[in-house]
């Protein structure tokens, strides 16, 4: 593709100016404080290219025109529409034009003579704003049942002021309580009584706040700042994974990075003033910075005390926060250590955070280790089953969501594909931190299996180097190739293709109407402690709310021969699992559109099963309706007691 490094060397430049200005070198000072390699800025006015011509209009023009079309898009989102691909079929063309002009303007921008910064952060503000403030903006309730989770959490640990007692199975989350802790030091501080009211804009705010470490991360990498906004862009277009909704994960996912720009901005801090020649005596390639020196020799400076204790508390903060991002984290760094140059920044990190990790796990989350010891043991015997999702699927799913999953695999593989093909490509990459950055989640990926989930969280920890890597092949600097622009253009608008699929396609069930949050906030309110909340699915808008005081079943997440003999006998099935005398209060059953959508397109029962639950019971004498509607039907099982009927002889049966 393109090759972004190509153009006049910043150092002969910087020696010309010297020549003529009597400047000093940048080249004479370390590589942390050396401007990068662009031409000077004279003013704000020399940022935009062509002021007041054709030109300057192609930067400034796409991004206030796109986002007024995206707004008003919005208006005609009629999400009724939504069916088996999601928000896709609800978005009017409006906004999809804008999504086109957003990206065609900042391509623009990358080929700017002098890149205008602002503009280019206006982009990428704009690409997470169209992305992720799309849904807060038109669902009137919090997206995604695990967010309502986690409000729920925070709430039982606010009312308890601390740990929650006879939590049952989620007392997981009192043994990483981080992130539900700080949430409610939030609370308390601001006077507000529930975190709903702000869960809803959380992506926007965690994708926001990516920004920082981010940015810092490829400004260690280059100088080239076409290569740092192209990164960010590619970043944001390639995130599918959808990690970023109102959870400790994403809390946890953010402050890893921050210790990962640290540790790497600390690395290019102790490294040479300039980049050195490689082996065969050629010079670095422009962008490239002190990280990608050969030389094994050891850095020549370490950590200082508050910036190692910054460090240390951002590594506290993760491992009280979260199971796996800790072991990312050393992951990465054990990794990152391997080079000799780099021990003497890295190693003290990666102590560190091995100790805090062991001991953790070793006090607060004994119970869990304790508990799983023997599953974490057995499942580093089955490396190629752990990269793989093994979910066990009673139904089909349906075809275009079968579609979108081969969408989101390819897009997952283009993306890793094309970040090898820049390492082969680019010398300087191949002895920089990305190749170790890119494969450093593959030890986690084949020891674990995390739910079906980890290799799903290994290519979310690998995206930021790739991103970086795909930026070299397709951000275009000066001396402009027009072929080679339309063509980047072109793989761009695909990635964010892409990237649409995987993140909106689902959102059939990850949207709630307020019927069914105000039919789950009646039977949560309603029922006595003790009670049992049954549900098809876990797709339930805040079904954990005051989890310490009720039992939950989740049919779909019973063994396989209860999950099919409630196909065979739903009435049967459904009385033996809501009549259960150990039962201190009543059984309640709550079925909801949501809970109908995730069976039909995920497979994990039959289409309309839910449908079929909600008309045998209906007709049942032993249910008791206390809320329907079109969305949501809450019962309470009343079992209707027969009398015995009278032996021959008059004696009565036993």
């Amino acid at each position: 593709m393109i090759e972004p490094l190509s153009g006049p060397d910043p150092g002969e430049t910087a020696m010309a100016d010297q020549q003529t200005t009597g400047t000093p070198d940048p080249a004479a000072r370390p590589l942390a404080d050396r401007a990068p390699a662009v031409p000077a800025r004279r003013g704000l006015r020399a940022l935009v290219p062509g002021r007041g011509g054709w030109s300057a209009w192609l930067v400034r023009a796409p991004l206030p025109l796109a986002l007024g079309l995206w707004l008003v898009s919005l208006s005609g989102v009629r999400l009724e529409r939504m069916g088996t691909l999601g928000l896709l079929q609800a978005l009017p063309p409006l906004y999809w034009a804008a999504v086109v002009l957003l990206t065609l303007g900042f391509v623009a921008t990358l080929r700017a003579p002098r890149l205008p910064q602002r503009w280019a952060a206006g982009y990428v503000v704009g690409l997470i704003a169209l992305i992720h403030a799309t849904p807060s903006l038109l669902y009137p309730e919090l997206r995604y049942a695990w967010a309502w989770k986690h409000v729920a959490i925070i709430d039982a640990m606010m009312r308890h002021n601390g740990s929650v007692p006879g939590a049952h199975d989620m007392d997981v989350y009192d043994q990483w309580p981080g992130f539900f802790q700080l949430n409610v030091v939030f609370l308390r501080a601001t006077g507000l009584h529930s975190a709903l009211g702000y869960a809803s804009w959380y992506p926007v705010l965690a994708n926001l706040l990516l920004l920082g470490p981010l940015m810092m991360i490829y400004r260690t990498l280059t100088q080239d700042r076409r290569l740092v906004w192209g990164g960010l862009w590619l970043y944001y277009s390639t995130a599918w994974i959808g990690q970023d909704y109102f959870s400790p994960q994403a809390f946890a996912y953010f402050l890893f990075l921050s210790v990962l720009a640290l540790v790497l901005r600390r690395l290019a801090d102790t490294r040479a003033s300039g980049p050195g020649p490689d082996p065969a005596g050629r010079a670095e390639p422009a962008g490239a910075r002190a990280l990608s020196r050969r030389s094994d020799t050891p850095g020549r400076g370490g950590w200082r005390p508050v910036p190692f204790a910054l460090v240390m508390v951002l590594v506290a903060a993760i491992v009280c926060s979260h199971p796996l991002t800790p072991l990312m984290m050393i992951s990465f760094l054990a990794l990152l250590s391997l080079p000799r140059r780099n021990r003497r920044v890295v190693a003290p990190v990666l102590a560190g955070a091995v100790a805090l990790t062991f001991l953790w796990d070793a006090t607060v989350a004994r119970p869990y280790i304790s508990a799983n010891l023997n599953s974490l043991v057995s499942a580093l015997s089955s490396p190629d089953q752990n990269a793989l999702p093994n979910l066990s699927r009673l139904g089909t799913a349906a075809p275009q969501q079968v579609m979108a999953s081969w969408v989101d695999r390819g897009l997952t593989a283009s993306v890793l594909l094309l970040a090898v093909v820049a390492l082969l490509c680019h010398r300087w990459a191949r002895h920089s931190p990305l190749p170790w950055l890119l494969v450093a989640p593959l030890p986690l990926l084949l020891s674990n299996n995390y739910g079906g989930e980890m290799v799903f969280r290994a290519y979310l920890f690998a995206l930021p180097a790739a991103a970086f890597l795909l930026a070299t092949l397709l951000v275009q600097p000066p001396p402009r190739r027009r072929v080679r622009t339309w063509i980047s253009t072109v793989v761009m608008l695909a990635l964010l293709a892409g990237l649409f699929v995987g993140y909106y396609a689902k959102e059939t069930m990850n949207y709630f109407t307020p019927q069914e949050a105000a039919a789950t906030r009646y039977l949560t309110r309603l029922a006595p402690p003790g009670s049992l909340v049954v549900s098809a699915t876990g797709d339930l808008p805040g079904g954990e709310m005051r989890y310490d005081q009720l039992q939950r079943i989740v049919l779909s997440q019973g063994s396989l021969p209860d999950r099919q003999r409630l196909l065979q006998e739903p009435l049967t099935a459904l009385e033996d699992t809501m009549s259960d005398p150990r039962l201190t209060g009543p059984a309640y059953l709550i079925l909801t559109r949501a809970q109908a959508a995730d069976t039909d397109l995920t497979g994990l029962f039959p289409a309309g099963t839910v449908e079929r639950l909600n008309d045998v019971v209906a007709a049942s004498p032993d249910f008791l309706p206390l809320y329907s509607g079109p969305d949501a039907a809450v019962y309470r099982y009343l079992p209707t007691v027969h009398d015995a009927a009278p032996a021959p002889g008059g004696a009565p049966q036993p």
